[in-house]
């Protein structure tokens, strides 16, 4: 008989990388939980800035770019839980956050966009 199915066989080969590090999983939760938390404070403030008055235009382009930053963040954090997810120490739904806050990013950008 094959010694490759007995009991004493070696399945670390076998494993997905996912069981081999539980460490793993905890940092990668960590970066993207801090930048979650970064990008989210980036939007909170581009949502808090308005304009005092018609000449405050000053306000309007540090909304837009606050708004714009927080989409690069939303984008950035939404490539890292792609390759979280994709080596198996994350599930899918780490998709959510940054899907959401870069739908925060861009109405703040458009629809929501300060105007003078």
């Amino acid at each position: 008989m094959s010694g490759s199915s007995g009991p004493t066989a070696d399945v670390r080969g076998d494993r997905p990388l996912r069981s081999l590090s539980r460490g793993g999983t905890a940092v990668c939760a960590f970066v993207l939980t801090f930048g979650h938390l970064v990008t989210g404070y980036v939007l909170l403030t581009a949502y808090m800035v308005e304009p005092d008055g018609p000449w405050d235009s000053q306000a309007v382009t540090n909304a837009k770019v606050a708004a714009g930053l927080g989409l690069t963040f939303s984008v950035v954090t939404a490539l890292l839980s792609w390759v979280f997810v994709k080596a198996g120490w994350l599930r899918g739904w780490w998709y959510a956050a940054p899907a959401g806050l870069a739908v925060a990013a861009l109405l703040r950008l458009t629809a929501l966009a300060p105007q003078l």
